[in-house]
């Protein structure tokens, strides 16, 4: 039976607490009579022991990323050292683009020029600058395409041929006996020495010579004014170029 403390304090808190079991009780009415509160203590333990130990598992047992091995396609890819052209092959391409002639006479810088290949004779007297003030061209032709190597007479006549180094062999423009005269290398004065060319149609024959930069074969000697076929027939075994 319940003393009257405990009817007093089961009214003040609204509960009732079992009295304690007397020091001298066994212990298995001890044991009964201690709270739960260990129990709940070791559960809670024993389950952040569990996770920890889930936790380093996992941790452990994680995928771990390997370098990649380098493969063909990254080689191909790395940049390459770019190919020159040697200087030769870069030399020997710009002169076979390109023409020097040598422009003389009444030009305001009578010189060498250098022009693309395919240029005119007008654009060569341009680079040389132009035909000077009161001169005029005659009877060159501005439209021709220009020979590498050629001289551009403009105004004055062309030039004779060099002489012939002192002890050295003659020209064959020179006309010795037997020896074709060259039409490219021969004077007026050598021209005239030809049966049936005078002095008339020897500068004809320079005038078409400067005109289309020199004659390329024997035959054009006939479109020269003057020279007909029979005359052609005998000049023809006497000339060469």
């Amino acid at each position: 039976m319940r003393s009257d403390t405990e009817d007093r304090l089961h009214a003040v808190t609204g509960r009732w607490k079992p009295p304690a079991p007397p020091a001298d009780a066994p212990p298995a009415a001890r044991v009964r009579a201690a709270p739960e509160r260990s129990n709940v203590r070791l559960l809670v333990m024993l389950g952040v022991l569990a996770a920890l130990v889930a936790a380093g598992y996992l941790w452990l047992a994680r995928p771990r990323p390997e370098p990649a091995a380098p493969t063909a396609t990254a080689a191909l890819t790395e940049p390459r050292p770019a190919l020159t052209a040697s200087p030769a092959v870069a030399a020997s391409s710009s002169a076979a683009s390109s023409v020097v002639v040598h422009v003389l006479g009444k030009v305001e810088r009578p010189g060498v020029v250098t022009l693309p290949s395919g240029s005119r004779v007008a654009e060569a007297i341009k680079a040389a600058g132009g035909v000077r003030p009161g001169a005029k061209t005659g009877t060159l032709n501005l439209a021709r395409p220009l020979v590498d190597g050629e001289q551009i007479p403009v105004g004055v006549p062309a030039p004779p041929p060099s002489p012939p180094p002192p002890g050295g062999p003659p020209s064959p423009a020179a006309g010795a006996p037997g020896t074709p005269l060259d039409l490219n290398a021969a004077t007026p004065d050598q021209l005239d020495d030809l049966p049936g060319v005078g002095p008339v149609l020897a500068q004809r024959i320079v005038a078409y010579r400067t005109q289309h930069g020199g004659f390329r074969s024997v035959e054009q000697l006939q479109d020269v004014s003057g020279i007909g076929s029979r005359r052609f027939a005998d000049l023809k075994p006497m000339v060469r170029v």
